[in-house]
């Protein structure tokens, strides 16, 4: 018995397998796959003939082989020959073909295929089966020598090598009775088919275990072939004995911790005839004695006895540095997936501990007061209107506190007070309850140090009520309200009046920002099924989950009375007795701290892998690596190549350089070591899909993903993620990793797919140990179709928190949209950012505007280094940035679609003018001289000589100044 279950199977034959089983053959990409597949066989023409005959013994994964073309070719020669096939399974198969050059080896490429749809988006599609005449007579049999695979990346031995049917048949008679099947198997051997046992698993000499380092983080798989559903399948773990003891052993897929830090138990199913593979880890202690140690894994599911497997380990007397986790092959970090790094809400700065006077609670730069009923009575930021830094003066955001109404309710409700659960520097937590004789309404909320504010309010029925409609009111004050970005808008100004409804299967919109430059409220309205939805071209796949309280009705947004009113409404409701709706929201007060101007102009950004010496040649000061270059090569997935980019990293930092690398998650590149290991967990971290995309990954992922991203020119091929998920937390785990060994500076972020927990994590691991956690967010415009009609502004504003800069982005149009459009949905100046721009090189003169430029080394348009020469000739650093927005600047035009900006020093300032007018055009300027702090009689103005943006000019204190259509200038007033 105990042999039987070490080993787990005898071999049928040993003499019948091994003719069934070829040599897997590196090619090193010796041929083309993208017209000739990933495979071949190399078979061998002993002697010459009209025709011949080669019974290939593939053992294929995937279905259907007679769907897919045969290719034959002449190894001599390289071209091909006339072949036809007989019998294709994906066990074996008959192709006949002409050897044309008579006895020799020819090669059979069995999966060709070609590359149709975008190149980063491609589609792979298999050719369909073409037989040509061949002639007759009794074929020459020719011998297949071995199963080529086009590189290591694409091999398939041992694990995607198939049992046979009959070999297969065979291991369930030897088990007939039992409900499943056992098969412990080594980290190196990732279970990767679930529809079909392996080959190796046949092979009774192969070893399951290898050797553990002391100090390693030890991981191994128990196999599970289900010959029956299986419900509920856990396992526990005995002591390991031997020389000491092992007892720290987590099984992944059935124990976890949320990306949010809460513990939780995955069930797994095993459906019956297919394969389930249990990740499990063994952290082997530093100190643990190295010999051979054995104990028992118990394998427990619903309704069946509990199963003991033996298992042994040999510990050596080597030790792991760290865990082992600086070699990911081994499937070392597969704690990190359970992590809670960095959950803690520590207050992260610029941002200040929480104060809480009675009923106010005050954060840095704001205050909320907090009703009876637990909603806001008032909000309150205190930034002055340039954005520069924190005044005195209160902006009061609402005109009457937040409420409810409740049509059709016979008495009104009565609060019942606040009541205080948690007064911590980082979060604040209240409750409340208020009651009529028909329903009760429970309030929860948190106020967090950044601003956000998170609300559960459950609606119980008392007795059988029916209401015409319950409504939530927030009442802003008008000059609160001026601009507004979503609901089915672009970021601007807003409308007298917007009427809003639900449409969930369409649209990304389930609130909207409201505000002014100093102060305004991003709200967002959800119940308790709430889940993040997928985004950036694939919001239609997993849309948001419409909520049954506010689902039902719309939002409406204009004047009323001396407010203006957003009024979200739900319509007739009927609620029997004990009923329990929640209608939550979610806030954010805006903005988040005040602009940090010089920071904008000390970092320079250079968005393309160089020399570093020639990065600081150019006047950049920060680096952003993006993904698909030599020292981050794998998208998302900056573990491979980690050496090199430590060994760049640390010759930037010798020359003063920053280095940022592209990660982020929406996202995970094919050649993730973990791969099979996020695999097993189902729809855990991969999201449910039609597959198909890269040939890759139709046939090593095979089903049920959704392709994304593709390089060409490195066959990357991503996987999008599913959401909140575990893949979090090896995230957080894995920038820490980054800070402190290979040294990155910060991260570049490509659109994100994760919610303000994981960015806040990051940022703490980011700046850990005084590192500077650099954070850019770049977004492609997602006011489409497939991005389901949001703005990028809105759907990211939780993180705008924790950012350095912003790249709004591609699909941004600089040149037909207004002044309010950039203010508010590119700037980020409303929200205490400042941006950048990308599309087509962008507008310098208009982002001058807004302190934006281009990005250097993404384009040739707009080479944003002359404006850093006038930057550091005039002495940006230290300037005071007035913009037109703030009511305070005091240089403006005569011409309301000509804009201007002042970046205001001692003595001199430079003002940025640029034109939103419908053509040419030419402005006087009107100058408040005494808040400029000049002598008009002694002051001159001049257009200092920049590069691809202005000629030198001089212009007189009175002079009109010629402005065309989409440009402007830089002008430089000095006494």
């Amino acid at each position: 018995m105990r042999r039987k279950l070490f080993l787990f199977l005898l071999v049928l034959s040993g003499s019948t397998l091994s003719a069934q089983v070829l040599p897997y053959v590196d090619g090193h990409d010796a041929w083309n796959p993208d017209s000739l597949g990933n495979f071949r066989a190399v078979v061998y023409c002993a002697s010459s003939g009209p025709l011949a005959v080669a019974h290939i013994f593939w053992r294929r994964r995937d279905e259907n082989p007679e769907a897919k073309r045969i290719i034959v070719e002449d190894a001599a020669t390289h071209a091909r020959v006339p072949s036809a096939t007989g019998v294709l399974t994906r066990e074996s198969g008959e192709v006949r073909f002409v050897p044309v050059s008579g006895k020799g080896v020819y090669y059979v490429y069995y999966m060709p295929y070609k590359n149709e749809g975008r190149s980063n988006y491609p589609k792979g599609v298999y050719l369909k089966p073409v037989n040509d005449e061949l002639p007759g007579g009794k074929p020459v049999a020719c011998l297949a020598r071995s199963i080529e695979y086009i590189n290591a990346f694409n091999n398939v031995y041992p694990m995607e090598v198939i049992a046979t049917r009959a070999e297969t048949d065979s291991v369930v008679a030897r088990h007939a009775g039992e409900p499943y099947i056992v098969f412990p198997e080594d980290r190196m051997y990732p279970i990767k088919m679930q529809r079909d046992l392996p080959y190796r698993w046949l092979r009774a000499s192969v070893s399951r275990f290898g050797a553990a380092e002391r100090g390693e983080n030890y991981a191994f798989q128990i196999g599970i072939y289900a010959l029956r559903d299986l419900r509920h399948v856990q396992l526990r773990f005995s002591p390991f004995r031997g020389p000491g003891v092992l007892d720290l052993f987590t099984c992944i897929n059935t124990q976890g911790v949320t990306y949010d830090g809460k513990p939780f138990e995955p069930e797994v199913d095993v459906p019956a005839r297919t394969v389930q593979a249990l990740w499990c880890n063994l952290t082997v202690p530093v100190n643990a004695a190295p010999g051979a140690y054995v104990g028992t894994v118990e394998i427990i599911a619903e309704g069946l006895p509990v199963r003991r497997v033996p298992l042994r380990l040999t510990v050596t007397d080597q030790v792991a540095v760290e865990g082992g986790v600086n070699e990911p092959s081994k499937m070392t970090r597969l704690p990190w997936l359970n992590s809670t790094m960095a959950q803690e809400n520590t207050v992260i700065p610029p941002y200040t501990p929480l104060q809480v006077e009675d009923t106010l609670v005050r954060l840095l730069g704001r205050d909320i007061s907090i009703g009876r009923d637990g909603l806001p009575a008032q909000i309150r930021t205190y930034f002055t209107p340039e954005m520069t830094s924190i005044g005195t003066e209160a902006n009061e955001l609402l005109t009457e506190p937040m409420h409810f109404h409740f049509d059709g309710l016979k008495d009104a409700m009565q609060p019942g007070g606040v009541r205080f659960i948690s007064k911590a520097p980082g979060t604040v937590i209240w409750e409340a309850s208020s009651a009529s004789e028909d329903l009760r309404m429970d309030v929860h909320a948190s106020l967090e140090f950044d601003g956000f504010v998170s609300y559960t309010v459950a609606l119980t029925a008392i007795r059988d009520v029916s209401l015409k409609d319950i409504r939530f009111h927030i009442p802003m004050a008008p000059e609160a309200a001026k601009y507004l970005i979503g609901l089915g808008r672009i970021g601007g100004l807003r409308p007298d009046s917007l009427q809003w409804k639900w449409d969930v299967a369409h649209k990304n919109q389930d609130g909207a920002w409201v505000g002014n430059v100093n102060e305004g409220l991003q709200f967002s309205l959800r119940d308790q099924h709430y889940v993040r939805p997928l985004n950036t071209n694939f919001y239609l796949l997993k849309p948001l989950v419409l909520p049954g309280s506010w689902g039902t009705g719309g939002i409406e947004i204009g004047p009323k009375g001396k407010a203006v009113l957003v009024n979200a409404y739900s319509g007739p409701r009927t609620l029997r007795q004990g009923d329990t709706l929640f209608y939550n929201f979610t806030l954010l007060i805006t903005p988040f701290h005040p602009l940090n101007t010089d920071f904008q102009w000390a970092n320079r950004f250079y968005h393309k892998y160089n020399a570093p010496d020639s990065i600081k040649a150019m006047g950049a000061t920060v680096v952003n690596i993006h993904h698909a270059t030599p020292i981050n090569p794998w998208l998302n997935y900056p573990f491979i190549a980690w050496p090199q980019m430590k060994s760049f990293i640390d010759s930037a930092h010798r020359l003063g350089i920053k280095v940022k690398i592209y990660n982020t998650i929406r996202e995970l590149s094919d050649h993730a070591y973990e791969l099979p290991v996020l695999r097993s967990l189902g729809h855990e971290v991969y999201s449910p899909g039609k597959g198909g995309g890269f040939a890759w990954l139709q046939e090593h992922v095979v089903e049920d993903y959704i392709p994304a991203w593709f390089v060409p020119e490195l066959k990357d091929a991503a996987i999008i993620n599913s959401g909140m998920n575990r893949w979090h937390n090896y995230y957080v785990e894995g920038m820490s990793w980054l800070v402190n060994h290979v040294g990155i500076d910060g991260i570049y972020l490509d659109d994100v797919a994760f919610d303000r927990v994981t960015m806040k994590r990051i940022k703490r691991v980011l700046t850990q140990n005084g590192h500077p956690g650099i954070i850019d967010l770049h977004s492609a415009n997602q006011y489409d179709a497939n991005d389901g009609w949001n703005n990028s502004a809105n759907l990211y504003m939780e993180h705008f928190p924790y950012l350095n800069r912003l790249w709004f982005g591609e699909y941004f149009d600089y040149q037909h949209n207004s002044p309010d459009f950039f203010l508010t949905e590119v700037s980020g100046i409303p929200f205490g950012l400042m941006g950048e721009m990308l599309q087509g090189g962008g507008n310098p003169w208009r982002g001058m505007i807004y302190g934006m430029t281009n990005r250097l080394g993404w384009t040739n348009v707009n080479d944003p280094r002359p404006l850093w020469a006038l930057w550091d000739s005039f002495g940006m650093e230290g300037s005071e940035m007035l913009g037109y927005w703030s009511g305070h600047c005091p240089v403006t035009t005569d011409q309301d679609r000509v804009l201007a900006t002042v970046y205001r020093r001692p003595g001199k300032a430079l003002v940025a003018l640029a034109s939103w007018a419908s053509g040419d055009t030419a402005v006087r300027l009107h100058v408040d001289w005494k808040a400029l702090g000049m002598d008009s009689a002694r002051a001159h103005i001049s257009a200092p000589f920049v590069a691809g943006f202005q000629d030198a000019a001089t212009f007189g204190i009175d002079q009109p100044i010629p402005v065309a259509m989409g440009k402007g200038w830089l002008l430089l007033i000095s006494e």
